[in-house]
């Protein structure tokens, strides 16, 4: 055995324990769903724990999700993704920008320590809080009140305006910090060298800063509209029925109905909505990173 021989050896050697965990606890349950998503349904359904997939093989989940009544809950989950991650940039670009361009790094540091420190109280406990804030006595129904805009509460929480509030509000700071890196490494002399060019500040933005901070834009996007998709807590305890994404439906379909082909099948639609996403993530930051060259 060469040398060479004996490098490929020690690096799989090396790799072995990853490729086995992988195998075990990746590859196998994702196959293991993938056959039951194209099982039937097994006879007592919840009454009987766990619950059981049998033959024959068929594409009734696929078609109950893409052309039954549940087309609409997965509608409902990309339209509230959307939504989520387009107010985040919205938000968070202007404020990342905001944040690196300060001149005395204590302040950038301050910033970044308020745009985390969310993180520091369990997600669980901030959504329980978004409850009090949105319900019919809470406390954004009572200020309204107060200050003459409202006469009767508004029905704020169970409602997809409750499920967007709290995304944006768990994931905001995935768009911001992406986005600061970003920015924080791009060169103004080129803003200058285009005002010298006779190009405006809003020309300046969308001609040379946008698309030099893109890949932060793009980092960003995919990590607030993955988990936003499949989010389970937010819209359980905001969303009630009115708000019902495809995270809640699987699990339904697991506890609730026992309808074990059912609810593999909507898993392997939301992990194909994921790699779409992740697809999309690495064909535009291969772009992108071609154009700033």
């Amino acid at each position: 055995m060469n040398q060479e021989q004996r490098s490929q050896l020690s690096g799989f050697l090396l790799a072995l324990p990853t490729i086995i965990w992988l195998g075990l606890f990746f590859l196998l349950p994702l196959v293991s769903i993938l056959v039951f998503s194209f099982m039937s349904r097994g006879q007592g359904g919840a009454a009987v724990f766990p619950p059981t997939a049998e033959y024959p093989f068929t594409l009734q989940s696929y078609n109950d999700m893409f052309f039954g009544s549940y087309n609409r809950i997965l509608i409902r989950s990309l339209n509230i993704a959307l939504i989520t991650t387009v107010i985040c940039l919205i938000v968070g670009y202007p404020l990342a920008f905001f944040i690196s361009t300060r001149e005395k790094k204590w302040v950038q540091q301050v910033a970044l320590f308020l745009v985390i420190l969310p993180f520091w109280t369990n997600f669980l406990i901030r959504t329980y809080a978004w409850r009090i804030i949105l319900g019919q006595e809470g406390t954004l129904n009572s200020f309204m009140q107060w200050i003459g805009i409202i006469e009767e509460p508004i029905q704020m929480l169970n409602t997809e305006f409750a499920v967007i509030v709290g995304l944006v509000y768990g994931f905001l700071p995935f768009m911001v910090l992406p986005v600061y890196a970003s920015v924080e490494r791009f060169n103004f002399r080129f803003v200058e060298a285009a005002h010298d060019l006779g190009a405006n500040d809003w020309t300046t933005f969308w001609r040379v800063v946008f698309p030099m901070t893109l890949p932060g834009v793009i980092a960003g996007t995919a990590l607030v509209f993955i988990p936003a998709i499949g989010a389970y807590v937010t819209p359980d305890l905001l969303g009630g029925t009115r708000g019902l994404m495809i995270g809640n439906l699987i699990y339904r379909q697991y506890v609730g109905s026992g309808n074990v082909p059912r609810g593999s099948a909507f898993s392997i639609v939301l992990i194909g909505m994921v790699v779409l996403a992740l697809i999309f993530y690495v064909l535009f930051t291969t772009r992108s990173n071609k154009i700033n060259e």
